[in-house]
């Protein structure tokens, strides 16, 4: 038996929750977390939100927490999810355990990884860094020599694109709030299929998608891996570029680029189809951090204007400095950073001619 009044009195508290949950959708949870624990008190709480549908929720007991993900089956499938969960799992890495689910209702009953994230161990320890991405790069190793094709979707050519597509969809549609003309659209088209032929040319293996700060947790054994259910079999570089050019925390390039060079040495020596020439495999991995934030910056722009997740938007000049970086390295990518300027100039004329 649990908690009852507490239960709603701490959801009322959360605004998040009130936007995405009715009362009919956390009454199911409740009965279905009874039907789990007839026996026992608990109090439920907001333990985090996704950029999804996806709500997660800390169950806690006398003697342990848990955490219960809220997955609504009109929006979010669950089955990816504990596929994923399984593979991860048998790599050696750390994941949340199932230890109840319903995936018809859209609710998973998993253990409770903590509530330290990277991005605020970081945060409070900047000189934890070395430590805590040493680890990082130990369990991706694991999830990449996991490997093997057809167990996970194909990152492919229409997912790259469409990832891309957001960007003029969102960031300078709706964000900057202008439209490129004929001419530019065809050049950005252009340089986003020279982006995605270097993508699909590097070797691929199991891809989280999300490997960053705010889905790694301090755990022991360290990190707890959790968000994983987009995970794909793609490209090599994309993960370690999504943990060392993160889109929540900046880390100096000499750093970074030490940091990359001890895991394209780990790779090599494990056998992984890392490039055989680091300065290849760097090209790759710059290559495939401009795919990567010319989709965040569409994902935020999206999270922003359609969700309601305004958050978003301040992490916006990281990823912007991440791209603009790299396309200046790259006389391939200068055309979209030209494209840049002039969209970027066209936006602030027409805010300041809109002022008077």
């Amino acid at each position: 038996m649990h908690d009852k009044i507490s239960y709603f009195r701490d959801l009322g508290k959360s605004a998040v929750i009130n936007q995405r949950l009715s009362m009919k959708r956390l009454q199911l949870l409740d009965d279905w977390i009874q039907t789990q624990f007839p026996d026992r008190r608990f109090t439920l709480s907001p333990a985090s939100a996704d950029a999804s549908f996806r709500r997660y929720f800390r169950a806690t007991f006398s003697d342990e927490t848990l955490i219960v993900m809220d997955a609504p089956p009109q929006q979010e499938d669950c089955t990816p999810f504990l596929h994923v969960a399984r593979l991860f799992a048998a790599a050696g890495v750390h994941v949340p355990a199932v230890l109840a689910q319903d995936p018809a209702q859209g609710f998973l009953l998993l253990s409770d990884l903590g509530s330290t994230t990277y991005l605020q161990a970081l945060n409070d320890d900047p000189g934890s860094a070395d430590r805590l991405y040493r680890d990082a790069v130990a369990a991706l190793l694991g999830i990449q020599l996991a490997s093997r094709p057809g167990v996970l979707p194909d990152y492919d050519e229409a997912l790259l694109l469409r990832e891309m597509n957001l960007f003029p969809d969102w960031y300078l549609t709706r964000h900057l709030q202008v439209m490129p003309n004929a001419s530019q659209k065809a050049g950005l088209d252009q340089v986003f299929k020279r982006i995605v032929q270097n993508n699909l040319a590097q070797p691929s293996v199991f891809v989280h998608r999300d490997y960053h700060s705010r889905n790694l947790m301090v755990t022991t054994p360290n990190p707890g891996i959790i968000d994983f259910q987009d995970a794909v079999y793609g490209p090599i570089t994309y993960d370690l570029m999504s943990l060392f050019k993160d889109a929540y925390i900046r880390w100096d390039e000499e750093r970074v680029l030490d940091w990359v060079i001890r895991y394209w040495e780990k790779a090599r020596k494990l056998g992984l189809p890392a490039a055989a020439d680091f300065a290849d495999f760097y090209r790759d991995f710059e290559w495939m951090g401009v795919q990567r934030h010319i989709k965040v910056l569409g994902i935020f722009a999206r999270l922003s204007y359609r969700d309601g997740k305004d958050s978003y938007l301040e992490d916006m000049p990281r990823v912007m400095e991440y791209l603009r970086k790299a396309c200046a390295r790259y006389r391939e990518l200068h055309p979209l950073l030209t494209l840049l300027d002039a969209l970027e100039n066209k936006s602030a004329a027409a805010k300041i001619g809109h002022t008077f």
